[in-house]
């Protein structure tokens, strides 16, 4: 009891990676997604190409085809951001990464800016799912917040709690 009355709650806001609209993760035309095979989350249906980072924390994965990065939050989670659906099969083409490999960023931090005009064109759907890879584990509860228009950077999508 007295372990849990001075525990320090560790919480972290997750803000929207993208701008545009709000889609639940099962409603991504993707059931590796949408199935949550990769862990819980969100997804936005762009406006606007620039991605940005939806925490404070550390770049520790960048997809060779540009198309994804991970970013390891203040809190621990490992946070995917995959750029539209089948677009592995760019090989690069319509990204362009703006960290590298072990930087450390911020919130609403621009990390990747993609055309998805190209992205539109040349793969089955822009939507950009954001994961958190660990969630699996079990160590975060999550507050799943209800909008609707998010705005990169600016918009909380759901908080996490260290449980």
């Amino acid at each position: 009891m007295f372990k849990k009355m001075f525990k320090k709650d560790k919480a972290e806001a997750v803000m929207a990676h993208a701008t545009g609209q709000f889609v639940k993760l099962e409603d991504v035309p993707d059931p590796v997604f949408s199935q949550k095979m990769m862990g819980e989350g969100i997804a936005v249906k762009p406006t606007s190409g620039t991605v940005v980072a939806p925490v404070a924390g550390e770049i520790i994965q960048i997809a060779d085809t540009l198309h994804a990065f991970g970013i390891r939050s203040e809190l621990g989670q490992e946070i995917l951001v995959h750029i539209g659906l089948e677009t592995v099969a760019l090989k690069g083409e319509g990204f362009k990464v703006l960290v590298s490999l072990g930087d450390k960023v911020t919130v609403g931090q621009p990390i990747v800016e993609a055309d998805l005009d190209f992205i539109e064109k040349n793969a089955s759907s822009t939507v950009i799912p954001m994961v958190v890879t660990n969630s699996m584990e079990n160590k975060y509860d999550f507050d799943w917040k209800a909008v609707t228009d998010v705005v990169a950077g600016d918009t909380v999508v759901f908080e996490s709690k260290a449980k």
